[in-house]
C-alpha cells in the first residue's frame, strides 16, 4: 500500500508508476478507479499511483452556488482526497513542467520554499494529465483589481461574506453614493456559474434584507451581463428564455448582447453605454485550460488543450492520457467529424472511468475502448425552489426542475458520506430559517491579534505567516 505524502517525493519507482496530475473530477475519479482495478498490484508493490494536486480535496463545483447562499456547509462541498484515495501517494503541490520525453514532472510542494531544496522531480511510466481549467479573463481595464471569480470554495464563501458585508456598509453609511455602490452587484457571464451564483445570492440577500431596518429587497440592484443573445445555452433556447423571464421577474437586470468594457474606479461600464458604480463584480465569462499545458512537450490544439483520441490517449504520444476540461476529446456521438465533447462535469466523470479502464487494459496488454456518451441534458438552479431542466428531450421549469437539479447532483456528488451530509443539511434548511451571518474575519484571521498587539493590520498581510 502506498503511503500519503504532503511534500516528500515518492521513493524508487515500482514496476509501474502512474502519475496523475490534478485532483479534480478527472484526477480523483481516475485515481479512485485505478486503485480499485489495480488493488493486487498496489498491494504487491508492482504498481504505484501518485496524485499531484494543489489542494488535498476535490471541489464539487455544482454545489458552489448553494454553499455561497448558505444552503450547504463549505466542508460538505469538498471531498478529502486522502480519505478516498487511501491506496495512492498524495503529493500536495503544483506541477510546473512536464518532460514526457524523459518521463519526469517538476513539482513544487508546500515545503519547497521552507526547506530551500527547490522543486522535486517525479519520474513516471504512465501519465494522466488532468489539471482542469482556470478562469478565462479578458484585458478589461480594472478587472484584475476589482473582479472575483467563482470556481473555488474559497471564492464562493468569500463572495457570500462580501455580499452581507456590503449590506452592512449600506445600512451604516450616510453617503448615498457609497450606499448605492454597495447594493449594486454585477455578474458577467450567463453560463451555469454566473446564473446560478447570481440567483442563489440574490435569493439569500433578499431574505437577509428583512433583518435590516433601512434596507428593502428592492434597494438591491442585481445585473447580469452576457455577451451573446441568450443565457444557459445548455438547457435549450426555450428554457433559456424562460430563465431570463424568471430573473427579470425578480427585478434582476439581464443585459444580453452586452459586454463589460471597464470596471476601473469601481465603476462597471457596459458596451451599451450604461455605467454602474459597484463594489461587487463577479467574472464567470468562461474558462481556459490550465497554464501547465503550455509547459509540456505534448501536442496542443489552437485553444491550448491537449489533442486526444477517442480512447483518451494523447494523440501520437505513448503512455500519456488526458480527459476533462484540459483535453480536446472527439465526440463520436455527434454525427459530424471534428466535433469535440463539451468541457463539463458530465463528460469528465464518464471519461475518467473509460480512461482508467483503458490504462489498466494497456498495462495488461488488452485492447482499448473508445469513449462514447450522448449528452443527457442539463439542469440549472435559479434560486430556492426555482430552476430549469432539459433532460432526455423533456423540458421542466420551476419547482420540478429545481427538485431534479438537487436530486441529480446529490446522486453525482462523490462518497456516501457527502451524500448523507448534504441531504441532512437540505432537510434541516427546510425546517429552520436561513443563516445570515458573515464570517469575513475568516479571510484575515490574525487581524484581531495584530490590533491587540498594537500593530495595525494591512489588507495585504499574509495571515498564514
Amino acid at each position: 500500500m502506498a503511503s500519503d505524502s504532503g511534500g516528500t517525493p515518492p521513493g524508487p519507482p515500482p514496476g509501474v508508476r502512474i502519475l496523475v496530475v490534478g485532483g479534480g473530477y478527472v484526477g480523483m475519479y481516475t485515481a479512485l478507479r485505478l486503485q480499485q482495478k489495480l488493488k493486487q498490484r498496489l498491494r504487491s508493490g508492482e504498481a504505484e499511483i501518485v496524485v499531484v494536486t494543489p489542494d488535498p480535496y476535490m471541489t464539487y463545483q455544482p454545489f458552489l452556488p448553494e454553499a455561497a447562499a448558505g444552503s450547504i456547509s463549505p466542508r460538505h462541498v469538498v471531498v478529502p482526497l486522502r480519505r478516498v484515495l487511501k491506496h495512492c501517494t498524495l503529493v500536495v503541490g503544483e506541477a510546473q513542467r512536464i518532460d514526457h520525453a524523459k518521463r519526469t514532472a517538476t513539482v513544487t510542494t508546500l515545503a519547497t520554499g521552507e526547506d530551500g531544496t527547490g522543486a522535486v522531480e517525479i519520474s513516471y511510466d504512465e501519465l494522466v494529465l488532468a489539471p482542469g481549467s482556470v478562469s478565462r479573463t479578458l484585458p478589461v481595464p480594472g478587472l484584475a483589481d476589482h473582479g472575483v471569480g467563482f470556481k473555488t470554495i474559497e471564492e464562493a464563501i468569500g463572495l457570500r461574506n462580501h455580499v452581507i458585508e456590503q449590506m452592512d456598509i449600506a445600512s451604516a453609511t450616510r453617503d448615498p453614493a457609497i450606499r448605492d455602490a454597495a447594493l449594486t452587484f454585477v455578474f458577467v457571464g450567463g453560463g451555469y456559474a454566473g446564473v446560478e451564483a447570481l440567483a442563489e445570492l440574490e435569493d439569500m440577500a433578499r431574505y437577509t434584507s428583512r433583518y435590516y431596518h433601512n434596507i428593502k429587497a428592492e434597494d438591491l440592484k442585481w445585473i447580469l451581463v452576457e455577451a451573446t443573445g441568450r443565457i444557459l445555452p445548455e438547457v435549450g433556447e426555450s428554457m433559456g428564455r424562460y430563465a431570463v423571464r424568471e430573473l427579470r421577474g425578480r427585478n434582476i437586470d439581464v443585459r444580453l448582447d452586452t459586454r463589460l468594457e471597464s470596471c476601473e474606479d469601481r465603476i462597471a461600464v457596459l458596451s451599451d453605454g450604461s455605467r454602474f458604480p459597484t463594489r461587487t463584480l463577479v467574472w464567470t465569462a468562461g474558462v481556459k485550460p490550465a497554464p501547465l499545458l503550455a509547459a509540456t512537450d505534448l501536442p496542443l490544439d489552437e485553444r491550448g488543450r491537449l489533442v486526444c483520441t477517442a480512447r483518451l490517449t494523447i494523440d501520437a504520444t505513448e503512455h500519456a492520457w488526458a480527459a476533462g476540461d484540459a483535453a480536446a476529446v472527439p465526440d463520436l456521438t455527434a454525427g459530424e467529424p471534428g466535433r469535440q465533447t463539451a468541457p463539463n462535469a458530465q463528460h469528465a466523470v464518464r471519461q475518467a472511468k473509460v480512461l482508467a479502464d483503458n490504462l489498466v487494459a494497456a498495462i495488461e496488454g488488452r485492447p482499448l475502448k473508445e469513449y462514447r456518451h450522448s449528452y443527457a441534458g442539463s439542469v440549472a438552479s435559479l434560486g430556492l425552489h426555482k430552476g430549469v431542466a432539459h433532460v432526455y428531450g423533456r423540458k421542466l421549469k420551476g419547482y420540478p426542475a429545481w427538485l431534479m437539479h438537487r436530486m441529480y447532483h446529490l446522486s453525482r456528488v462523490p462518497t456516501f458520506n457527502r451524500k448523507a451530509r448534504v441531504l441532512a443539511e437540505w432537510t434541516l434548511a427546510g425546517l429552520f430559517k436561513r443563516e445570515i451571518v458573515s464570517l469575513g474575519s475568516l479571510e484575515h484571521p490574525r487581524a484581531e491579534f495584530q490590533i491587540a498587539a498594537g500593530k495595525r493590520p494591512r489588507p495585504d498581510d499574509d495571515d498564514c505567516q
